[in-house]
C-alpha cells in the first residue's frame, strides 16, 4: 500500500489501534529528526480506555537536506534555515500539508470520516497539522498542536478553509522552550484567536518537550472531540 506522506521505499506509517473496529483516528506528525516511532510509546500514556476506539497513525517524514543543520539530510517535514522564524520554506511546508491532507482518505484510515479525524503534531509536526488542517476543505475533528507555531501564517486568511473556521485547537507549548520560544507560539496562538478560531490554549514549565501533565489534558480533549 503506497502512503502519500512516504517517498517511494521509505517505510509504512507506524499503525495503533486503541481497540477493535476503530471509530476515529489521530494523525500524529513527529518532529524534526526523528520519526514516526516517537510518539508510538504515548498511546497506552494516554488511558484512553472506555473511550471509543481510536486508530493512532504516526508517518515518517521524508529525509531531505536541512539547512540549520548544515544541509545535513534527516527526517522533516520542510526545510529550516534558521531557528527563532526568518525565511520560511513554503515550497515544503505546503508539499507535507497536501500529503497530510490526502492522507485522510487513504484506506489506511479504513473509512474513517474526515470528521472524526484529528490532525495533531510536535513542532513541525504541530505546524503543519495546523497548515493542513485551517485549509482542509472538509470538516475536521481537531487539531492538536504541540510545541509549535502557525508557519506561512501571512497567508492563511486567503487560504483557509470555511469547513474548519470554527475547527477547536489545542495548543501547548514550554514556557521554557528554546527551541520555538514561547512568544513565537502566542504571537501563533493570538492570530488564530484573530481569525477566530476556538484555540485552547495551555503551557507548562517544560522545556521542548511532552511533560505527564499535558498527556493527561491531551487525553480528555482527544476523549471530547472522538467521543
Amino acid at each position: 500500500m503506497k502512503h502519500p506522506l512516504n517517498q517511494p521505499g521509505h517505510p509504512d506509517p507506524v499503525v495503533i489501534d486503541t481497540g477493535p473496529d476503530p471509530r476515529g483516528a489521530v494523525i500524529w506528525l513527529h518532529g524534526l529528526g526523528a520519526d514516526g516511532h516517537d510518539f508510538e510509546p504515548i498511546v497506552p500514556e494516554l488511558r484512553l480506555a472506555g473511550a471509543p476506539t481510536i486508530r493512532f497513525v504516526f508517518p515518517h517524514a521524508p529525509v531531505r537536506p536541512v539547512t540549520l543543520n548544515g544541509g545535513m539530510a534527516m527526517r522533516a517535514w520542510y526545510d529550516i534555515v534558521q531557528l527563532g522564524g526568518g525565511r520560511e520554506d513554503e515550497t515544503g511546508v505546503r508539499q507535507s500539508g497536501e500529503a497530510l491532507a490526502a492522507m485522510i482518505a487513504d484506506p489506511l484510515l479504513n473509512g474513517i470520516g474526515a470528521d472524526r479525524v484529528v490532525l495533531a503534531g510536535f513542532s513541525q509536526g504541530g505546524a503543519v497539522a495546523l497548515q493542513a488542517g485551517l485549509r482542509f476543505e472538509q470538516r475536521l475533528a481537531g487539531i492538536l498542536a504541540l510545541s509549535t507555531y502557525l508557519p506561512i501564517a501571512d497567508h492563511l486568511e486567503r487560504d483557509r478553509s470555511e469547513a474548519n473556521r470554527d475547527c477547536p485547537i489545542l495548543m501547548i507549548h514550554g514556557t521554557y522552550d528554546q527551541v520555538i520560544p514561547l512568544n513565537r507560539a502566542v504571537a501563533s496562538r493570538d492570530r488564530l484567536v484573530g481569525f477566530g478560531y476556538p484555540v485552547q490554549w495551555q503551557t507548562y514549565p517544560m522545556a521542548h518537550a511532552v511533560c505527564a501533565e499535558e498527556i493527561e489534558l491531551v487525553s480528555g480533549w482527544l476523549r471530547q472531540r472522538l467521543s
